[in-house]
């Protein structure tokens, strides 16, 4: 998008000058004032900072106790979210990130939070790409731009039996928007297990116009041997057969013969993280009680977004081989994250999964 809005900047124009103001909201300024950053008299810091006082990260985070939801950012438009930080303690799957645009009461964003930024088994896995990016120990940070003309309303709700803390940061500016620009929105959906013969579904029912950016899925086996025969399948505008269709899951994530470079593709799956794709976390099973497979990958479609202009409905087989050289239904854990932006209104998403379907088992 072009930068002289202040929307966004790259290495090509990081020298042009640009009219929007910069503004960032954390528990050290809680509305992202001018000048009200660091006047905390009382916080999560009170204690270690006692004998100095006001300014000496008196408020550095926020505690969450269970049941509660938190707003991280109540914006005013028009503006762009450019960057956010959080590193949410506590079960990832239980901790709920929700983004609402100019007023709406229904999410565009709706994902636990682990899962949106690419680690859906509640482990860490260092991730590093243009739009996300994972660092130790949990420091999630998404670089996806995010346009509103009235109102941006960012918030986190814990749904654990425990109290959560949370260090945030929500970096955004104060700018026109233009005309053309879309809504950024981003849905997770989870089958455990996924029926036999069906098709795992990334995102369906989308309405208006707009382009998918992408996706992150949490896939765990429950086969023994390869998993990743599946097709991706995109289906555009009332398609009755998907107008763009993959050859195989590993192809898709931009990674060839079952993420295995060893001549028989039998020594085990190599990880691999890059701007666009990756397949950044395996955990293997190593005792009784860790007894699945289980893997995370993303697939960034920043250079090439697939465009729609009404509908949208992105599909995934989960596919191993059988007997007699036979492809194999799977029945595996499968959860995923799509990433697109569209113009508003949005068809509402479905219900969020209750908490014994969101967790880890």
């Amino acid at each position: 998008m072009n930068s002289f809005n202040g929307l966004g900047m790259h290495l090509g124009n990081l020298s042009r000058l640009s009219d929007a103001r910069s503004r960032s909201i954390s528990a050290e300024n809680y509305t992202g004032a001018k000048g009200a950053g660091g006047m905390a008299d009382e916080g999560t810091g009170s204690i270690p900072a006692r004998d100095l006082g006001q300014g000496w990260k008196v408020s550095p985070s926020v505690r969450i106790a269970a049941g509660e939801t938190f707003t991280v950012a109540d914006i005013d438009g028009p503006g762009a979210i450019q960057q956010i930080w959080l590193t949410p303690t506590g079960n990832w799957r239980f901790s709920i990130l929700r983004i609402y645009w100019d007023g709406s009461e229904q999410p565009a964003v709706e994902c636990p939070v682990g899962d949106f930024f690419g680690v859906g088994w509640g482990e860490y896995a260092q991730l590093t790409s243009l739009p996300i990016c994972v660092n130790p120990g949990s420091a999630f940070n998404s670089y996806w731009e995010m346009p509103f003309r009235q109102r941006c309303r960012i918030t986190m709700s814990n749904i654990a039996e425990e109290e959560m803390t949370l260090y945030y940061q929500v970096n955004y500016t104060l700018t026109d928007v233009p005309a053309d620009a879309a809504y950024f929105h981003a849905q997770f959906r989870r089958t455990n297990p996924l029926p036999y013969k069906d098709v795992y579904t990334i995102v369906d029912g989308i309405q208006g116009r707009g382009h998918y950016v992408g996706v992150y899925m949490a896939w765990g086996s429950n086969n023994n041997g390869w998993w990743g025969e599946g097709e991706i399948k995109f289906y555009l505008d009332g398609d009755e057969y998907p107008t763009i269709c993959g050859t195989g899951t590993e192809d898709y994530f931009c990674g060839s013969y079952n993420f295995d470079p060893s001549p028989r593709h039998d020594q085990g799956y190599i990880t691999y993280t890059t701007p666009y794709a990756g397949f950044h976390q395996v955990i293997r099973p190593d005792t009784d009680y860790r007894s699945q497979l289980r893997m995370g990958m993303y697939r960034w479609h920043i250079m090439d977004p697939v465009r729609f202009e009404s509908d949208l409905r992105v599909t995934m087989q989960a596919l191993g081989w059988g007997y007699n050289r036979r492809y194999l239904p799977l029945q595996d854990d499968i959860a995923s994250v799509a990433y697109w932006y569209q113009t508003l209104p949005a068809a509402p998403f479905p219900p969020l999964p209750e908490r014994d379907q969101l967790q880890v088992i």
